[in-house]
């Protein structure tokens, strides 16, 4: 059975000695004031060396070097993740802020062209800029793609981009932003219309970033709303240039490929893998910070002569705490025991991790507000935050009922 090394335990600990350090004085003014996460981030990622790894892949790739082993890209995963839940008891949102800028934003485009990856990937791959990735619209939340509205609109060798964006994280900050959009060719139904990313650079001319929008929880990770209005571009930001447009003879060999059409469809299935057990990851820093807090404070507060962890129906609610944490440690084991086997979860499997752990996240936090009664209310003990930030990995990356219908849907597939 699958656990952490002792090389991951000693990593989980540095980690876990800089979250003390350097997060934890911060966290009521990057909950409640106006600072933003990403001078702290930056700090992560240079203690621990995470912008010297980005270089080093990005430069294997470039050279055209040996793919990426199974095993490297287990330990990968594992470094990935486990710090994740290590941020995660104290700061989710700085996980999202991040996530989307390195993940996100920086993938999609280091998937572009070699001119493309050098100029706007790199920067992203390594916190230097921010990033930000925009799909969703006003009307358009859980049919993200269907009913998306934003569009480019062909002139001569430019685009000109309209639309409008909202819950975008990284929004009122970044440098660089993924803006998702259909060609609008004035012929193809709005529903069936070839979907285009554009790169799009803070100070664009008609390109405007809201101010960072009021919200429930995970407050240290900045929310807005983007405005496009008759922005033009050329080619050079399209990501992937003309092979996206399926112009060019490279571009119809890819296009009739079935190897490539095959990878491509395993790359999708692996990206959708770990964005689940991301949030796997998430949930296990709350669930096990909530946990912590309950347990002490169990131990510790007395009422009608004794601690309140003497009484059975606090044990209850203790005992289902401890359950959902082994059993969301144990998906996260799953994910990573498939990937070391060169597998990769089921579209089910991998819906069925995000649905318990966002519900056992959510769940677990509200029993240590509970367990804690007035106090729990309160700032001070910090599992309000956590209670707030939990709740919102049962809506982003795909709600519970969308979660709920892929199962099922998958399941019937056979």
């Amino acid at each position: 059975m699958l656990d952490w090394s002792d090389d991951h335990q000693m990593m989980r600990a540095a980690v876990r000695e800089f979250v003390e350090r350097e997060v934890v004085p911060l966290r009521d003014e990057l909950e409640h004031g106006s600072m933003p996460p990403y001078e702290v981030l930056r700090k992560y990622v240079r203690t621990f060396g995470i912008d010297d790894l980005a270089r080093e892949r990005y430069a294997r790739e470039l050279a055209g070097g040996p793919p990426f082993t199974t095993e490297e890209r287990f330990e990968r995963a594992v470094l990935t993740l486990l710090p994740m839940v290590e941020l995660c008891r104290h700061c989710p949102g700085l996980v999202t802020a991040m996530g989307v800028s390195m993940n996100l934003a920086g993938n999609a485009i280091k998937k572009g062209t070699p001119e493309q990856r050098e100029r706007w990937a790199l920067p992203l791959l390594t916190m230097e800029k921010v990033g930000a990735w925009a799909i969703t619209e006003p009307d358009s939340g859980s049919d993200a793609f269907g009913g998306m509205r934003s569009s480019a609109v062909r002139d001569g060798d430019e685009f000109v981009l309209n639309g409008s964006k909202t819950f975008i994280t990284n929004g009122p900050y970044a440098d660089t932003t993924v803006f998702i959009c259909k060609l609008d060719d004035g012929v193809t139904a709005p529903r069936e219309r070839r979907v285009l990313s554009f790169v799009l650079e803070r100070g664009t001319p008609g390109f405007e970033q809201s101010p960072p929008l009021r919200k429930m929880g995970l407050h240290s990770s900045p929310t807005g709303q983007l405005f496009v209005t008759d922005v033009r571009v050329g080619i050079d930001r399209l990501i992937g240039g003309a092979a996206a447009l399926g112009e060019g003879e490279r571009a119809a060999k890819t296009a009739k490929s079935a190897a490539d059409q095959q990878n491509a469809r395993d790359a999708a299935r692996a990206t959708f893998a770990s964005e689940r057990a991301s949030v796997a990851a998430m949930a296990l820093g709350i669930i096990e910070q909530c946990l912590s807090v309950a347990v002490d404070y169990a131990r510790n507060r007395v009422q009608f002569g004794k601690p309140i962890g003497e009484f059975q129906l606090i044990q209850a609610k203790l005992a289902g705490m401890e359950v959902a944490r082994v059993n969301v440690q144990n998906m996260l084991f799953r994910y990573l025991e498939t990937m070391r086997a060169g597998r990769s979860l089921s579209f089910a499997e991998a819906s069925a991790i995000k649905l318990y752990s966002a519900r056992a996240a959510t769940e677990v936090a509200l029993d240590a507000v509970q367990v804690l009664g007035g106090n729990g209310y309160m700032a001070e003990y910090h599992v309000e935050q956590l209670a707030r930030d939990a709740k919102v990995l049962q809506i982003y990356a795909g709600t519970d009922e969308l979660q709920t219908t892929a199962i099922a849907k998958d399941l019937l597939r056979g």
